[in-house]
């Protein structure tokens, strides 16, 4: 397991990516409790990335429940098809939005947020949670963020 993360300054996210996808890769390397992989990758890509807020949701009863996240206080509990969470779960699909104030039924969090990033975490063939992601700029999230993250989440482990 890595002690510490190298962060890079770079204004090219894929440089970014590439270098913390190995670093998230050894975090999670023979750990496997769910709870403790999901905490430290949100710790890494909000050290790397430095967004509002960064997090996991996860389904249950019905509803995404929040998660390990990093940064300011969330919503709690998020209904299916409501915000860009439960539409991404709905819809079972990455949704990036580059203007929340645009996105009908966005649930603001926090007035602090202008864009945001959510993947839905599959388990079985069936979506388990989500990975969601704030950032304070508008359009602060695209198609980069989603191939690299959706490569992320790719690395974690339901079945312990």
């Amino acid at each position: 397991m890595a002690e510490d993360l190298i962060i890079i300054s770079s204004s090219d996210k894929t440089e970014q990516y590439t270098s913390l996808i190995p670093q998230i890769e050894a975090l999670l390397q023979g750990e496997p409790d769910l709870v403790a992989n999901l905490a430290n990758i949100c710790a890494a890509l909000k050290e790397q990335f430095k967004w509002l807020w960064v997090g996991f949701y996860l389904v249950k009863n019905g509803e995404l429940v929040l998660g390990p996240f990093q940064g300011p206080v969330a919503c709690t509990r998020i209904a299916k098809g409501k915000g860009v969470c439960g539409g991404a779960w709905e819809q079972a699909k990455t949704l990036v939005v580059p203007d929340v104030d645009a996105f009908p039924g966005h649930i603001a969090c926090s007035s602090a947020s202008r864009s945001e990033i959510v993947l839905p975490l599959f388990h079985n063939n069936r979506v388990v949670g989500v990975l969601d992601a704030d950032s304070e700029h508008l359009a602060g999230f695209d198609e980069t963020d989603a191939r690299y993250l959706e490569r992320i989440i790719g690395f974690i482990n339901f079945n312990e």
